[in-house]
């Protein structure tokens, strides 16, 4: 069997330790802070919690994408070593990336005709996709062909569920996702919104709920609604947060009395500078495998 690359963006949101370990690639987003780009390099550029901290004190942010030029250089090494490659994108529905790495490929494998690059759309985000990650790594070391790994996910990528709350709407509403209005409606009543990833991989609001409290224990429930098994899941586990540790705790703690049965402790890792930009402070997510996502 030809080796082959298992790699994805930076945007999976896991650590450093975590892709080396489990032998997966990565290439950087990059982002802005007051005008000054950084890669999304898992917060060696800059720590999560000055990120955070410095975008609570008002700091200006913006992302950008890798471009066909960046996945074309970051491509060709592996294919003059020899290596395929199966790449994994940010989801579609919230970025073009997907487009980039595909128009790479295409121009790559008239350069290395005999090598094999496929591109998969995750329609995921932050650790959920990362969570994917971790499973076709596993299916890699069980001794899947490219071929065979490319079409189980391409077949499962919608069971990885996506669900998010955030506790603060400021860059909701700065980035237009929330109206001003009912950002200071939200605001005033405590409002925590729900959401969730539907099947085209957009964050789409389902909920809008009062207090912290309610809304950590709503987030276990639907876990309870949708994973493989309801409580007798038995998969991995992982949550995301942006600069609310205590937050994604107290759901994890939720999440590892409701569910006895599950692969390890739940891992909780920080929402990275990319998604980070978009949420700001404030934001936990919760990840599993279950009921396919087939709702818009």
């Amino acid at each position: 069997m030809n080796p082959y690359v298992i790699s994805c963006c930076s945007t999976a949101d896991l650590s450093e330790e975590h892709f080396r370990n489990r032998n997966i690639s990565y290439v950087c987003f990059h982002f802005e802070l007051d005008g000054v780009e950084y890669p999304d390099d898992l917060g060696k550029s800059i720590p999560f919690d000055e990120f955070y901290r410095r975008m609570a004190n008002g700091a200006s942010t913006k992302t950008s994408q890798i471009n066909v030029e960046e996945f074309t250089e970051y491509f060709e090494p592996f294919l003059k070593e020899g290596k395929d490659i199966l790449h994994v994108s940010l989801s579609s529905g919230i970025s073009g990336v997907f487009n980039s790495a595909s128009l790479a490929r295409n121009l790559l494998m008239q350069k290395y005709p005999e090598r094999t690059i496929l591109i998969v759309d995750s329609l995921g985000a932050s650790s959920g996709y990362g969570l994917f990650m971790d499973r076709l790594a596993d299916l890699r070391d069980e001794g899947y062909s490219i071929q065979e790994l490319y079409e189980w996910a391409m077949k499962n990528r919608l069971r990885l569920n996506h669900w998010f709350f955030s506790t603060d709407l400021t860059f909701y509403i700065r980035g237009g996702r929330v109206s001003k209005t009912s950002g200071f409606i939200g605001t005033i009543l405590n409002i925590c919104p729900l959401l969730n990833m539907n099947r085209l991989g957009q964050l789409i609001p389902r909920e809008k709920i009062r207090t912290k409290k309610k809304v950590i224990q709503a987030i276990v429930t639907r876990m309870k609604e949708c994973a493989d098994n309801g409580t007798d899941y038995s998969g991995k586990c992982y949550i995301s947060h942006s600069a609310c540790y205590e937050d994604a705790r107290a759901v994890a703690d939720l999440v590892e009395a409701a569910f006895p049965k599950l692969n390890g402790k739940v891992e909780i890792y920080s929402v990275g500078t990319t998604i980070g930009s978009h949420t700001g402070p404030g934001t936990v997510a919760l990840f599993f495998w279950g009921k396919e996502r087939n709702y818009d």
